[in-house]
């Protein structure tokens, strides 16, 4: 019998990589790496937990030391992982980090990993259906929707069975992923979101277009969020729209921003906070993490916080981080 739970609000369900970062220089010159944990889904769990919101992170990883590691890093972050599956035979998921002539470059290793055998049977485990029946909010992305058909399978049927948590998805287009396949079950599962969180340039590649009006007509989902990079986010609802502009930053690195951003704008959702409030903690969190070289950062401390979501027009557009 597993564990009693405690109540968790949120559910983050998806893949969890390890990343190696390599030091400065092409990938065949670099002698050493430094270790941390990477995956849109994971990002989104340790961004909520560090928020305060009670949050669980849903996966399968390798019986290894990799995944002891993924294990350890979002427990120590505050995630509940007991709904997490460990695969004898697959391993954990992995990617390098390459920095090279001022770019960073990503190298993936994921064919065959413990988390692209998720399926629609891994959802039937009592450890996942216990703690899916308790969330308030699941979140996945379209990341684990790409990694195999069988996830991808898994996420649809997630979406279409009655549930009574809102499903958010934010759609993190890679098209290396979808290379050969029909994108078909990643349109379903966005069309069948209750939130669907989407950045503007990845929209023209995917969609065609980055206009939130039109994205809003073709999706048809209830709460549309359209992350316009550095300019600003906007929100789509039936009530009408919302557009709050991003903060200036000094950016050291972008990977994890928008993940970081979903975890503000979720948790500002949970807690019921106008929609304001909701773009403005997600720019926040967003800032955290494009002022650190890794994937995620704690949150603005909470006073910082309060000050800002609760700040004029005019002082939030002069906030520099």
């Amino acid at each position: 019998m597993p564990e009693p739970l405690s109540e968790t609000a949120a559910i983050c369900l998806g893949e969890a990589m390890i990343m190696l970062a390599g030091g400065p220089g092409p990938l065949e010159d670099v002698e050493t790496f430094r270790r941390s944990v990477g995956g849109a889904e994971c990002n989104v769990a340790g961004g909520l937990a560090a928020l305060g919101v009670p949050t669980g992170w849903i996966s399968r990883l390798g019986d290894d030391g990799f995944g002891q590691h993924v294990l350890r890093d979002l427990q120590a972050r505050g995630v509940e992982v007991g709904g997490v599956e460990l695969d004898q035979t697959r391993p954990t998921a992995l990617y390098v980090k390459e920095s090279a002539d001022g770019r960073s470059r990503m190298h993936y290793y994921r064919t065959g990993s413990a988390a692209a055998a998720m399926s629609p049977e891994f959802l039937d485990r009592q450890q996942v259906r216990d703690r899916l029946m308790q969330a308030k909010l699941v979140h996945t992305t379209g990341i684990t929707a790409a990694i195999s058909t069988t996830s991808a399978d898994m996420l649809e049927r997630l979406a279409t069975e009655p549930r009574e948590f809102l499903l958010s998805v934010d759609l993190n287009w890679r098209p290396a992923l979808w290379r050969d396949r029909d994108p078909a079950p990643l349109w379903r599962l966005l069309k069948a979101a209750d939130i669907v969180l989407i950045g503007a340039d990845e929209a023209e590649v995917f969609a065609g277009t980055g206009d939130p009006d039109e994205l809003y007509e073709r999706l048809g989902t209830p709460v549309l969020v359209v992350k316009d990079d550095a300019h600003q986010a906007i929100v789509l609802e039936p009530g009408g729209r919302t557009a709050v502009p991003a903060l200036s930053v000094e950016v050291v690195e972008t990977v994890g921003a928008g993940d970081a951003f979903a975890a503000g704008f979720l948790a500002a959702t949970l807690q019921g906070l106008p929609m304001v409030q909701r773009l403005r903690l997600g720019h926040l969190n967003a800032a955290a993490v494009l002022t650190a070289p890794e994937d995620h950062a704690p949150p603005p401390a909470a006073a910082e916080r309060e000050r800002l979501l609760n700040a004029t027009d005019e002082e939030w557009a002069a906030t520099k981080v």
